[in-house]
């Protein structure tokens, strides 16, 4: 196995090599290393495993209810949520049952909640209800006045999203899967093969997915296709302080439109509450800044779902950039006289599908001619219980028994151990900046966003990378 950073590629040739190392470039790479005939590597041009559009999404693990019904998009949500939900149970990845009301605010959304339960039967998804305001309220208190009505969906749920992606490359590179990060692929070129150059030198591969993103458009061109075009839909989102989260019972969505689902509020398995996300269309693919506009934007839309929401402290306002494409499914397609498969258009849905994504495009590489080969199930893993509803290391005491380590609380906002800190970096795939730290152990996620323990964690982190 191999993770790197710098230095010279390898001069040989893989069976497979995925362009982008988001949360379905790794679900793939995980899923293709269950062929331990297949060389794979998984190519990233950022420094660490999701940093795009992975890290910076809504957190929730869809039913798919309210897909665009016969679409592919709809069949793999379906799938990935069952998959997504037991691999989960298995790895120890934080997912909590909460459910979904979507919130009827005049008649007209009122109106549209059957259809939107009659849409979610054709989904094959039958567990909705239409509640009335008395029940709806009785549901969420706190709930902004006005409400006429609500659509209940309970298997609407909340995961964290940056584990999900780390346990896929964990298991991807410890069954062989070479990661290689900082490695922006330049050019490719096809000819009996691939032959990608990259910011580290050429890679080559018998064939190739691109699972780039926000990038996807670009990669595909230098195979010469042109199938679609994203472009980034920034969502700003407000991140609300632990003391919010009795606020709320449910994910609160509102009655979906074109543009997307809309503003929501939702709890995190971190036991934090959202607030967002916005959907402006732009034509930079680096613009995951917030802007005034967008947070004045939330806290008028937040101010009627929950009005108490905004009397409590915003710990942190981020903004990530969605793949959108103009096309109401993903773009997913085999090239096989190239040997190349296109992973584009994964919207907010792809978390919730990327196991699924994966087992469709291992099936579309396998009618490409590649041979496949027996299975094996990589070696079991269990990651880093960072949700709040379960119990965290500093409240384990066997733990802390055979390792006090444990028990030295380094991060207090979120109460993180000196151990969580320690062993993210001695990982199969360590974090090579404090961001990637945070997202490891939660350190210096809380309200004082690093104001106490910054340099004591940033001692820790250039401690573990001497």
């Amino acid at each position: 196995m191999t993770v790197t950073w710098e230095g010279a590629l390898p001069s040989r040739t893989y069976d497979v090599v995925i362009v982008g190392a988001g949360v379905v470039g790794c679900a793939l790479a995980r899923e293709l290393a269950r062929r331990p005939r297949l060389s794979v590597a998984l190519v990233e041009a950022q420094d660490d495993v999701g940093q795009g559009t992975s890290k910076a999404n809504t957190a929730i693990l869809h039913t798919g209810f309210d897909a665009t019904p016969g679409t592919l998009e709809a069949r793999l949500v379906r799938e990935g949520y069952d998959r997504l939900g037991a691999y989960a149970a298995d790895t120890g990845i934080p997912v909590e049952r909460v459910g979904a009301l979507l919130v009827a605010w005049d008649e007209e959304q009122l109106a549209a909640l059957p259809r939107l339960a009659e849409k979610a039967g054709r989904n094959d998804y039958r567990e909705t209800s239409l509640l009335g305001p008395d029940e709806l309220y009785a549901r969420e208190p706190r709930l902004g006045p006005g409400a006429l009505g609500a659509l209940h969906v309970p298997g609407e749920s909340i995961i964290c999203p940056w584990t999900t992606t780390l346990a896929y490359a964990t298991q991807a590179v410890r069954a062989g899967v070479d990661l290689y990060l900082n490695t922006a692929v330049r050019q490719a070129t096809w000819e009996d093969g691939h032959r990608l150059t990259t910011s580290r030198g050429t890679l080559r591969a018998r064939r190739l997915v691109n699972a780039a993103g926000l990038h996807a458009d670009t990669v595909d061109r230098l195979l010469g296709h042109e199938d679609f075009t994203v472009t980034p839909r920034r969502g700003q989102l407000l991140v609300y302080d632990r003391f919010a989260r009795p606020l709320v019972r449910h994910i609160l969505l509102p009655v979906p439109t074109a543009l997307g689902k809309g503003v929501l509020v939702a709890p995190t398995v971190h036991g934090n509450v959202l607030l967002g996300p916005t959907a402006e269309d732009l034509d930079d693919k680096r613009a995951t800044g917030s802007t005034a506009e967008g947070v004045a934007g939330l806290l008028d839309k937040g101010r009627r779902i929950l009005p108490d929401l905004l009397d409590e402290e915003v710990t942190a306002v981020y903004a990530g950039l969605r793949a959108a494409t103009g096309q109401e499914d993903y773009r997913i397609a085999a090239h096989p006289e190239q040997g190349y498969v296109t992973v584009g258009g994964i919207r907010s849905t792809g978390l919730t599908a990327s196991m699924a994504i994966a087992a469709h495009v291992t099936g579309l590489l396998a009618g490409t001619g590649l041979d496949l080969g027996p299975v094996r199930e990589p070696e079991p893993l269990t990651m880093p219980g960072l949700g709040e509803a379960f119990p965290r290391p500093y409240q384990r005491s066997g733990l802390i028994a055979a390792d006090p380590a444990y028990g030295i609380l380094v991060c207090h906002c979120e109460r993180v151990s000196r151990g969580e800190i320690r062993d993210a970096l001695a990982a199969t795939i360590p974090p090579r900046t404090l961001e990637g730290l945070r997202r490891r152990t939660r350190a210096r996620a809380g309200r004082c966003q690093g104001f106490y323990c910054g340099a004591a964690v940033r001692d820790l982190f250039e401690g573990g990378r001497a």
